[in-house]
């Protein structure tokens, strides 16, 4: 028996070029058909075309075999089934021309009811019966597709490999003996030299003549070894994708197409369950230096994938597989260090009850041994373990035998990462910002591979995080958004209609999966679009918080987000949980940032220790950059002295307008119907919302201010606080004379009246209405501007002044939207 690396490879002759079907491929006569025609058309003058049975064939036939070797009856309806399927399949090509064929499939068939007649009868199923039974609707399918070539008037001839292929079953799978398999082909080729052969996949013969198979993906074997025996320049699979991908699409559907891949990158892939080709498929290949091409059928213009020696150079990551259903077994103990033996042992023990090793990482500590195992191993390894080192564990020297099930191993592959610094860092990164722990670790020395184990909870949202780590797809938020009001309906719509530009421009993809408000909550599955309206009109769920963070944390995208929009102290009491659990916090709504100072570390705290960003620039000056100028100034190393600013947009239309010449009152409700003011003006005029952007600023500079601390000037007299708020409008003409007053007496003086906060490290906080001079730069305001001034160590003689609009929903949804652009930038975004 001699293997394909044992003798100089024959030279690939340029002239052939063998391509292999599956079963999707050939699923019915129009399918057949479809072979057909695509092979016509291509250029080469001789083809070697394998195919796999029709799909569901192969397994139609094990449960015909194992029916009938448990006595089951039914096994003759399911026998008619198949029977007239392939009827039907032979009529539906060749017409008029079918009877021969008809005629070979039923003296196939006839002979295997009589043996599942005597399966029947012996009540058994013995391993040689079912290699014969299996391989059975390869053969089937070659003939549909030889018969119908020929009937088109293209001679072709129709291979039985089990006529020409022999081979052998060992430990490490199946062998071939090549030297035997070529004479056979060159004799058969002396009776069959017609430039079109159809092979028969999957099935062969053994060193003593008996029928076999190949076992599973042995349908793509048959194609590597029949292009080797026919010396084909190249092997074509032809598959129902357009090549190889760099991830599940079913996890990762903005998985690309590869164009290139090497052997050894294919190999690797293929050993961490990529639907790549299977690495035993490849050393026919690999021997010869035969690229292989991954095709799609239903695409054939697609160029598909291109495996050979070397692959064009993209990066350090070609693509990403996740193996499911695994389990970690650790072997622990201060007795294992230093001890020679020790892996070899838990190796030995390992194989002789028969689990077959995954993974495995070991510390330099050599404390511990890490083994990834199948699932339906880990059980009896852990217990071949025990058994192995019941000595060890007796006497202390051994810890324990850990088993950890519920595992996934992720595995990042690609021959550019060899030699480069970094990729294991972004690697981790990736994972870490999306909140995925490592349970172990392994790189081989080629650097080609670094594989992670994690629970399998977490396994698909660490293949879409590290998938956008390697910038292989866009970096996907699940966002949720609370308080569709004015500015959460702006915000929304602001999203929706800059999301495809992000992806484009910025490999950024923003999936709005909640919206909630009081009364309703909508989770949706996939991306929101413009009738979301709509949508959570129709939803009678009341607004539920926990259920609203876990929809989107198990919607399996790297990244989470959730965009409060209310004003509610209740909302923001969930942030620290929310942050804890790795979602991101984005926010205009002042409860959490003005708050108990409690509510408030806890919250700092949560995002600290998770990585998460709470973010809410909003809060202070709408879409003003005012919390990060601030937060560079401190980050920085600058000095606070004082914070002085005019922060209500509406308070600064009133005084801007107020000059003496129209009753305050009248100039409130004319605020009132223009939309400046809250639908109660007295949500305004009290100055609170005022005091809670002041608090922020301080607490911002490091200083743990709470609102209580603040001294609050209210423009509303204690009189109309706890009237309602017609009755209040009505009587606000009796604070016309006082705001007349000190109007007249600022004017006066050169002065002009304006509602100012406050702050100065170890003086105080005060929001109230004060005159400023004339000149002053509170004094020239645009309308609704709002103003902050930043007296520092760098800025004292000339302040800091960040000025502009500070109301309105478009340009508070703007400031949130900033927020949400600059956590997706920290999170890789290409902004």
């Amino acid at each position: 028996m001699s293997s394909p690396a044992a003798a100089p490879a024959p030279a690939p002759d340029a002239q052939v070029i063998a391509h292999k079907f599956g079963g999707t491929s050939v699923a019915s006569a129009q399918r057949y058909r479809h072979v057909a025609e695509l092979l016509l058309q291509r250029p080469e003058p001789t083809q070697v075309v394998v195919v796999s049975a029709m799909k569901g064939v192969t397994d139609a036939l094990i449960e015909l075999a194992t029916l009938a070797a448990h006595g089951q009856p039914r096994w003759r309806d399911a026998w008619q089934a198949l029977r007239q399927r392939h009827h039907e399949a032979a009529t539906e090509l060749l017409g008029e021309d079918s009877a021969d064929l008809l005629q070979w499939l039923d003296g196939r068939f006839d002979k295997l009811a009589g043996l599942l007649e005597a399966l029947a009868v012996i009540g058994g199923l013995p391993e040689e019966v079912l290699e014969r039974v299996q391989g059975l609707g390869e053969v089937f399918s070659a003939q549909l597709l030889g018969r119908y070539f020929n009937r088109l008037g293209h001679p072709c001839a129709v291979l039985d490999a089990r006529d020409v292929l022999v081979v052998a079953h060992g430990e490490l799978g199946v062998s071939v003996d090549w030297e035997r398999s070529a004479a056979n082909l060159a004799a058969w080729r002396v009776d069959n030299p017609q430039s079109r052969v159809v092979v028969t996949g999957f099935v062969a013969r053994d060193g003593q003549g008996r029928i076999t198979t190949l076992g599973r993906n042995g349908s793509d074997y048959s194609g590597a070894i029949f292009a080797a025996l026919f010396e084909a320049a190249e092997l074509h699979i032809w598959t129902d994708v357009d090549g190889v991908l760099s991830a599940d699409p079913r996890v990762v559907p903005e998985a690309v197409t590869l164009a290139t891949l090497s052997y050894d990158e294919a190999c690797e892939l293929a050993y961490f369950g990529a639907k790549v080709v299977h690495p035993q498929t490849m050393s026919p290949a690999i021997a010869r230096q035969m690229p292989i091409v991954i095709r799609n059928t239903f695409n054939p213009s697609h160029p598909g994938t291109r495996i050979a020696s070397s692959s064009e150079p993209s990066g350090p990551i070609k693509g990403l597989t996740l193996s499911e259903q695994l389990a970690v077994l650790n072997l622990e103990g201060s007795g294992l260090i230093g001890v020679p033996g020790t892996a070899e042992r838990v190796f030995a023990a390992l194989r002789h009850a028969q689990v077959s090793v995954v993974m495995i990482s070991q510390g330099s500590s050599e404390h511990s041994i890490c083994c990834v195992v199948r699932a339906g191993d880990a059980a009896r390894g852990r217990q071949a373990l025990l058994q192995a080192f019941a000595h060890e564990l007796a006497n202390g020297h051994v810890h324990r035998v850990q088993l950890t099930e519920g595992v996934s191993v992720l595995a990042a592959v690609g021959d550019g990462m060899a030699g480069q610094p970094g990729v294991a860092a972004r690697l981790f990164n990736a994972l870490g910002r999306a909140q995925v722990n490592i349970l172990a670790i392994a790189q081989g020395a080629s650097e080609r591979n670094i594989s992670v184990a994690v629970a399998s909870a977490d396994a698909q949202r660490a293949l879409r995080a590290a998938h956008a780590g390697f910038w292989l797809s866009e970096q996907t938020f699940a966002i949720g958004v609370i308080g569709p009001g004015n500015v959460g309906a702006a915000l929304i719509e602001q999203l929706l209609g800059a999301r495809e530009g992000l992806r484009q421009r910025a490999n950024l993809d923003l999936r709005l999966l909640a919206v909630g408000s009081r009364q309703q909550m909508l989770l949706s599955p996939t991306a929101l679009a413009s009738d979301w309206r709509q949508a959570l009109a129709g939803q009678a769920a009341l607004l539920d918080l926990q259920a609203f963070a876990a929809h989107l944390r198990r919607s399996e995208l790297p990244h989470a987000m959730i965009i409060d929009c209310s004003g509610s102290s209740e909302v923001a009491d969930h942030y620290a949980q929310w942050l804890a659990a790795g979602i991101h916090v984005i926010t205009p709504n002042k409860q959490a940032g003005a708050g108990p100072q409690q509510r408030y570390a806890a919250i700092q705290a949560a995002a600290r220790a998770s990585g998460a960003r709470f973010r809410y620039e909003a809060t202070v000056g709408a879409g003003l950059p005012v919390i990060t100028t601030l937060r560079d100034l401190v980050d920085t190393g600058d000095q606070l002295h004082s914070i002085e600013g005019i922060f209500s947009g509406t308070l600064a239309w009133l005084f801007n307008t107020f000059d003496g010449s129209v009753p305050f009152s009248q100039l409130v409700s004319q605020a009132r119907a223009m939309g400046y003011t809250e639908p109660d003006p007295r949500d305004d005029l009290s100055g609170i919302d005022v005091a809670r952007k002041l608090v922020i600023l301080a607490r911002e500079a490091g200083y743990a201010l709470e609102l209580a601390d603040v001294q609050v000037e209210s423009l509303v007299p204690e009189a109309l606080r706890s009237a309602g708020v017609e009755q209040f409008m009505a009587r606000l003409a009796e604070v016309d004379a006082a705001f007349a007053q000190r109007q007249a007496q600022a004017a006066a003086a050169g002065q002009v009246l304006r509602y100012v906060a406050r702050f100065v490290p170890g003086q105080g906080a005060q929001v109230g209405l004060v005159a400023v001079p004339a000149d002053h730069g509170f004094a020239h305001l645009r309308l609704t501007d709002n103003v902050v001034q930043f007296t520092t160590a760098r800025y004292c003689a000339n302040p800091l002044v960040v000025q502009g609009p500070g109301a309105g929903p478009e340009v508070t949804a703007a400031g949130v939207f900033a927020d949400v652009l600059r956590v997706a930038a920290g999170e890789g975004a290409r902004l």
